[in-house]
Parts: structure tokens; C-alpha cells; sequence
């Protein structure tokens, strides 16, 4: 089995960035525990600051392998998507059209945050979401994505 993780704007300041919202672990940290956890599957991290990137992650995540099966790139995506959650019509629409399930993590609790972050464009074209667990909604993420 092989996830992708992918983080969005800021996240690359993970461990850093507002300790006290955010949590102390870097997503080098996070990955570790990760694959520690579950060293049998291929995980593939990228991060970036820009709303295309992730918008054409998610996109090359669901087609066909190059030799022309039926096997898709990815089995499942864990995203946190930072700011682009609450703005970004463009992302959601590449959620809703993947062909792979999808888990929206949010590491504070969003609902507890500032109004404008208070929703999320994305949960409804999720199969799941992990709001509010700190650091350890990736590891949730992961579990769901492996048990369903």
C-alpha cells in the first residue's frame, strides 16, 4: 500500500510555527512515527506553499500507474491543507473529483479558532476528517485510510 501525506501552506514551519496552537513536532518528527508505526506501507510526503502544487499532487495521486494497469499511484491521502481549507474552491474540487479516499487533518481545533477558520471547504468531499488532535491526527489519518 502506498499514502501520500501532503501538507499545505505553512506547514513546512511545523515545530516551530506557534508551538502552543500547533504542537513542538517537526513533520520530519511526525514521519518518523509514522513509518515506525507502519513500516510495511510507502509513504510519500510532499509540502508546499502553493495551492496548484497541491491540486496537481492530488490529481497525479489517483491515475493509472505508467505500465497501464488498473493500480492507482496512491491508495489513500492524508491532507492538511493550512489555510487553503478554509479558501479554496480550486482544492476542493480536486478532492471531490479523486478517485482515492482522502482525510482532511486539521491540527487544532478549528471550530475552537477564529471565525474565518472556523470552517472547512474540503469535509464534505472527504471521506474522513481529524480536526482538533494535534500532531497525532496524521497518525489517525492513517489508521482510518488502513482500516476502511
Amino acid at each position: 500500500m502506498k499514502i501520500l501525506i501532503l501538507n499545505g501552506p505553512n506547514l513546512n514551519r511545523l515545530g516551530t510555527r506557534k508551538p502552543e496552537i500547533y504542537g513542538s513536532k517537526s513533520m520530519a518528527q511526525i514521519l518518523l512515527e509514522i513509518q515506525q508505526m507502519w513500516p510495511d506501507v510507502h509513504f510519500v510526503y510532499q509540502q508546499s506553499n502553493h495551492e496548484g502544487d497541491l491540486i496537481d499532487w492530488i490529481q497525479d495521486a489517483a491515475k493509472p500507474l505508467q505500465d497501464g494497469s488498473s493500480n492507482l499511484q496512491v491508495q489513500g491521502i492524508v491532507l492538511n491543507a493550512g489555510g487553503y481549507s478554509h479558501t479554496s474552491v480550486a482544492l476542493r474540487d480536486a478532492v471531490e473529483e479523486c478517485e482515492v479516499p482522502v482525510v482532511e487533518v486539521h491540527i487544532s481545533d478549528i471550530t475552537k479558532r477564529e471565525p474565518f477558520r472556523q470552517t472547512s471547504l474540503l469535509t464534505d468531499v472527504c471521506a474522513h476528517s481529524i480536526i482538533g488532535k494535534g500532531t497525532d491526527g496524521y497518525l489517525k489519518a492513517v489508521e482510518w485510510l488502513l482500516n476502511n
